[in-house]
């Protein structure tokens, strides 16, 4: 069969990325430019200001992916595009681009999920990975544990009812004064602090084991930090990052093991931003271990916001699922998992 070369445009949020990916599993280019320099200033991402940064530039990055590749539009055979979930006016500009080249150039276009798009990154790190396993999917927006039952079919077993991950991450960041982007920097400061110098909570849903909560968690490190401040007692920054850490991937890894023992699956993988976390990767290794698991964790660069991804689960909804777009397709920035 003739390899297929699909070319992905990603702007979900502050991220303006293109790729191209060939037959959903072999990255020819993935470039990436970030804004993260910018938000930092305002303490996390202004959508209004990521969607002009978008604008300026989504062609220069596209024209890059296709240099990158040696490749014109003239070798490519489809267009991908995240379509939703992510910040309107973000999604917009990236569907906007996607729709005018498809245009111009007749290459036929498909709407890709972004969450399905953290899953699909595990097909390009581990080219032998097929369904059905489990994923989970941790990120700044959304925490999922999903049964990827084939390409495309998704089974959702628990979401957050309200603070995803990350969203705690960068919250408890700005709290203890590590600032924007939360993650990276809670991660490295972790590595100084004692984990269970400070117990917080660890929640359970009532009605539904997979599903997470980090709200509490995040209230209880404010009230914590809140008495000290009050009594005046010195915070250890590090030990406050660590104890704060370990609750999330305790609670992160717990749920994972109890749904591949419960389904009886032998692969589990990780997906999304927070699954770049050196300790959740480490804690999920040595839980899977344990249970003669095999784990699959893309690189940190797949991790994160990225358009390779999006590459290959364009490539599987289109060649596989015979999912196609139109020009009627629009941003969706609610979109759920397994939503057209």
């Amino acid at each position: 069969m003739e390899k297929k070369r699909v070319l992905a445009i990603e702007s979900s949020c502050d991220e303006t990325a293109a790729a191209v990916v060939v037959d959903g599993r072999e990255i020819l280019s993935n470039v990436i430019s970030s804004q993260i320099d910018l938000h930092t200033l305002y303490g996390g991402v202004v959508p209004e200001i990521a969607s002009r940064k978008h604008l300026e530039r989504i062609n220069q990055v596209i024209q890059e992916a296709l240099d990158q590749a040696k490749l014109t539009l003239q070798d490519i055979d489809l267009i991908g595009v995240t379509y939703g979930p992510g910040l309107v006016g973000a999604l917009l500009v990236g569907v906007a681009e996607a729709k005018a080249i498809s245009y111009a150039s007749g290459i036929p276009l498909v709407g890709v999920h972004h969450i399905e798009g953290h899953i699909c990154a595990n097909y390009l790190q581990y080219p032998q990975l097929k369904p059905p396993f489990a994923c989970l999917v941790v990120s700044g927006g959304h925490t999922h544990l999903v049964l990827v039952k084939d390409y495309g079919e998704y089974e959702i077993l628990g979401h957050t009812r309200d603070d995803a991950a990350g969203e705690a991450f960068d919250k408890v960041a700005r709290a203890i004064g590590l600032g924007y982007p939360g993650g990276p920097k809670i991660d490295k400061t972790a590595r100084e602090g004692d984990p269970d110098a400070i117990h917080f909570p660890r929640a359970k849903i009532a009605g539904n084991a997979y599903d997470f909560s980090f709200s509490g968690l995040k209230s209880a490190v404010l009230n914590y930090l809140n008495g000290c401040s009050m009594r005046g007692e010195s915070i250890s920054v590090p030990d406050v990052a660590a104890s704060f850490q370990k609750a999330v991937t305790d609670v992160l890894v717990e749920h994972a093991m109890a749904a591949v023992e419960e389904y009886g699956f032998t692969r589990l993988a990780i997906a999304g931003g927070v699954a770049s976390n050196s300790a959740l990767r480490t804690a999920m290794e040595e839980a899977c271990s344990k249970k003669g698991v095999e784990f699959y964790r893309p690189a940190p660069i797949l991790c994160t916001d990225n358009a390779a991804m999006i590459g290959s689960a364009a490539y599987y909804d289109y060649y596989v699922r015979g999912l196609r777009s139109d020009f009627t397709l629009n941003a969706v920035p609610n979109l759920r998992l397994g939503e057209r």
